[in-house]
């Protein structure tokens, strides 16, 4: 039971650590505030409920995995290098996909709802 317990305060760390330093998580709790918001104030189906969850968790989820790669790269290769500029270039276009998607499900349900 303890290591269960060690695991869940190690998860919490880094979700402290990330939302003390990455403004760009932060930006992105916020929006997801907002779909949840929207989601349980417009009559919504379950359904579209569980996909805008889902995309949330996905683009939050791409987040972090962006900002692991990014100090992970920085540690090993604190200088500038091409590579390592090309590989962060990557991730970010991977959230910025996964972003984009979320958008379009975002508008997708609550466009109805809006207007």
């Amino acid at each position: 039971m303890g290591k269960i317990r060690d695991s869940f305060k190690y998860a919490i760390n880094g979700l402290k650590e990330t939302l003390v330093f990455e403004k760009n998580f932060k930006l992105m709790l916020l929006f997801a505030l907002i779909a949840v918001f929207l989601m349980f104030y417009f009559p919504t189906s379950r359904a579209e409920k569980a996909v805008i969850a889902t995309a949330i968790f996905a683009v939050l989820t791409l987040e972090l995995v962006n900002i692991v790669i990014e100090r992970l790269l920085d540690f090993i290769q604190p200088q500038y290098d091409e590579q390592v500029r090309i590989i962060k270039d990557l991730m970010a276009a991977i959230v910025l996909l996964a972003s984009l998607g979320a958008a379009v499900i975002g508008l997708i349900v609550f466009w109805p709802h809006v207007f």
